[in-house]
Parts: C-alpha cells; structure tokens; sequence
C-alpha cells in the first residue's frame, strides 16, 4: 500500500495521518501480527514531522486499536471489526423498557476539555467542545447525571432541543450518524455533589459508564460518562457460541 497524504488539503496533517493508518490496519497481514512501518520510515514517506505522525499514532492506541510494544514495534491489537452489536443510545434502552424519562436539569458550556477527552476527539491542546451536563430519571426522581463532550464538527450550539433524542437530533438535523460505542463500566462511590443530584447518600454505591461514540468511518463524535444509581441499572451482556 502508497502511503501518502494530500499537503494543499484543508484536512490537518495528523487527521489525514490518523485516517491513513486506520486503512493500514485493515489490511490482512497487520491483523495477522505484521508490525506496522515503523515512525521514521512513514513519517519520512508522508513527509510530516515525526511528532504529527505520532499525534495519530496515539489516538488509535488510545482507541486500543494498536499497541506499541517497547523495542519491537507497533501492531493490531485486534481485528478492527470485532464490536459489540445492537447497542443503543439512553432514550432507546429506556423506551424499549417502557419508560418514560424527564429531564430534570440540562446545561451547557463551551469549554476546553482535559487532555484526555482531547486526545480522543485528536484536538489540539486549547480546542474549546460542547459540554452537555443531564440529571434525567423517571417521574419518582432522578437516577442517571450524564456529562456529554461533542466534536466541534457535528456544529452544536448548545441552543438545540434536546429534549428530542440526542441521537435523532445528530442525524435528523446535522447529518451525523452514530454507528459504534465503546464502553467502559465501574462501580465507585458517590461524593456529595453526585449524591445531591442523584438524591442518595454520600458515599452510597454508584455505576459509573464511560462511552465513546463513533461515526461509521470511525471518527469520535461524544465522549459520554454517565452515573447512575446502583439500585436503578442493571447491565446485561448476552454471548452465544
């Protein structure tokens, strides 16, 4: 395979970097173990400094997509298109369960994320996102406080219904469809802000649920971590040999 990038393109070096090297790491013999061009010899052939190659380099070990293995080299971590199915978003977990949520507080705010929610959305340091904060639950009190980070390139405002589907909105009026999640789930404790939103005691269990949303070519669009309360979420994962 060519590696090369377009340098009159509008597209940043290290996306159009981080693009390439998600081609790369479909072809059979990278999935089968063959590390990948190491950084001097691709950033040499792109002809792109070694710390933008990098930049994309370390959002898909971020993703868990590659690994770098310390005098060795990089390869797949694993088979690109190994994913959990028919995920859903909130809404659709809650309606498919025949429950009707209230929002009981939405807020927002432009921000500059920390370094980790920028390294997933491959900003640069100082990038100003979305942030969405929910307290949402049923009609006999709240039991989930959502915090919700968007790529500036969906184009929110922070002045959208989103008392309509966040998914829905993303689809019907920006064109943005949502097609993978990653998730992480732990169990941890509630401090006092958490617990006065969630109408529990400070330090009564909670479930805390990172998720990280992607479009169909794989390019982040929410980074999402919500909290829920332990005796109001159940979380089920079907297998089948």
């Amino acid at each position: 395979m060519k590696l090369e990038i377009d340098h009159n393109s509008a597209i940043p070096l290290y996306i159009q970097a981080e693009e390439l090297l998600r081609k790369i790491i479909l072809i059979p013999e990278y999935q089968q173990g063959k590390l990948l061009p190491n950084e001097v010899q691709m950033s040499s052939e792109l002809g792109i400094s070694r710390n933008t190659l990098r930049q994309a380099i370390n959002k898909l070990v971020f993703e868990g997509l590659i690994l770098r293995k310390k005098g060795v080299g990089t390869i797949v971590t694993k088979p690109v298109d190994s994913k959990a199915n028919n995920w859903k978003s909130f809404s659709q977990e809650m309606k498919s369960k025949g429950i009707s949520i209230i929002n009981y507080d939405i807020n927002f705010k432009w921000l500059v994320p920390n370094d980790e929610i920028l390294q997933f959305f491959g900003l640069d340091t100082g990038t100003e996102v979305l942030k969405m904060e929910r307290l949402r639950g049923k009609d006999t009190g709240p039991f989930v406080f959502f915090i919700s980070y968007f790529h500036p390139r969906i184009g929110f405002t922070g002045k959208e219904d989103f008392e309509r589907p966040l998914y829905d909105i993303m689809q019907q009026d920006y064109s943005v469809t949502v097609k993978l999640s990653q998730e992480e789930i732990t169990a941890t404790a509630a401090n006092k802000d958490m617990a006065n939103k969630l109408e529990l005691n400070e330090g009564d269990p909670i479930l805390k649920r990172k998720r990280f949303v992607y479009d169909p070519g794989r390019r982040p669009v929410e980074f999402n971590i919500g909290y829920y309360r332990a005796d109001s979420f159940v979380y089920t994962v079907e297998s089948e040999k």
